[in-house]
């Protein structure tokens, strides 16, 4: 009779523990069902699609959406509006000459590839797709990009905007501290901004073949210190900014192309090891200080007291300067205190 008993005890037990695996599976296929349904996909590309075919699907749902090799001539406003969370946007290879201003509505937006159409200008509403990570709007007709783009895509980490019509990059490039890869080649960029010191993760720029505008690299590409290739080849660059003799992570030098007087073809023909030495030995015996950059690398130097006769001077601390070379970076405000006027000056004479 016991043995019964705990035969009927066990086989309960066991009943109620296959209910609650079974319950338990029963959730987790749930779960990946509806993890599914949030990560839907639609892949409409390459179907010569002129418009796009009205879908019961909800929109809300889709995450990925491959519009690419189509015919499509535009993007209806209500379309990416209902697009909540919509993650990559692959549009590339149709006949788009526009994007909705409703793109800014697509607030999880990661990736988006426009390249390949006639698109003119980007609407400004782009800039609140701020989870954007990577924006490709290669081979359009674009002259510009949006002003304060640097502003507000700050999870920005791919940037290619290359074989348009762009003539500058809005001083805002400079605010994407998170881009790993620039590329604007094949443009007609007359300059690039000043600050580029702040991108500090920027491993890639490729600013080649903008070939008889681009005359001129700023000082500041020099302290682009994550910097692992650097592409100008095909412009119209006559001098590299000895700043670059700076660049302790570049391993790719791309300078081909371009009328070069420093450094010399001889230099640059013994290998990038050899450029960063002459840029940098050219930087530290230069006495030339760039008066448009907020950031240079300087020489200091100490006193020595008495002069060559062994008499001391009228003022105290004017004296022969013996050069002692310590490179470091110095901002102009702060160098000001040691300027050769302030220095020498008896007003300013070291006590």
């Amino acid at each position: 009779m016991y043995e019964m008993e705990q035969f009927q005890l066990h086989r309960q037990h066991d009943n109620q523990l296959t209910v609650k695996i079974d319950m338990t599976k029963k959730r987790e296929r749930k779960k990946v069902a509806e993890e599914g349904e949030k990560r839907h996909v639609v892949d409409l590309s390459g179907m010569s699609l002129e418009s796009l075919p009205k879908s019961s699907l909800h929109l809300a749902i889709i995450s990925k959406l491959d519009l690419s090799n189509n015919n499509l001539q535009n993007i209806p406003e209500s379309l990416t509006a209902r697009l909540l969370n919509l993650e990559v946007l692959d549009v590339h290879s149709n006949r788009l000459r526009s994007l909705p201003n409703s793109i800014g509505c697509l607030s999880k937006l990661q990736v988006l590839n426009v390249s390949g159409n006639f698109i003119e200008s980007l609407p400004s509403t782009i800039e609140n797709c701020r989870d954007l990570e990577e924006l490709n709007v290669n081979f359009n007709n674009l002259s510009k990009l949006p002003d304060t783009i640097g502003f507000e895509l700050i999870k920005l980490v791919k940037l290619s905007v290359n074989s348009n019509k762009l003539v500058f990059l809005p001083s805002s490039t400079s605010h994407l501290t998170a881009l790993r890869v620039l590329d604007v080649r094949l443009n007609c960029l007359r300059s690039l901004p000043d600050d580029l010191e702040n991108l500090i993760n920027l491993e890639t720029l490729n600013v080649s073949q903008n070939f008889q505008y681009l005359e001129t690299l700023p000082y500041s590409i020099g302290l682009l210190l994550s910097l692992v290739e650097l592409d100008v080849s095909y412009n119209n660059i006559k001098t590299l900014p000895d700043s670059i003799g700076c660049l302790q992570k570049l391993q790719k030098l791309s300078v081909e192309g371009n009328p070069l007087i420093s450094p010399p073809v001889e230099v640059v023909e013994q290998g990038l090891h050899v450029v960063k030495e002459y840029m940098c030995d050219k930087m530290n015996s230069s006495h030339h200080i760039p008066t448009k950059k907020r950031w240079w690398m300087v020489k200091c130097g100490t006193f020595n007291g008495h002069m060559k006769s062994g008499k001391r001077p009228e003022h105290k601390g004017f004296s022969m300067l013996q050069y002692q070379p310590m490179n470091g970076l110095a901002s102009p405000g702060f160098m000001g205190r040691f300027s050769p006027l302030r220095l020498f000056s008896p007003r300013h004479s070291i006590g």
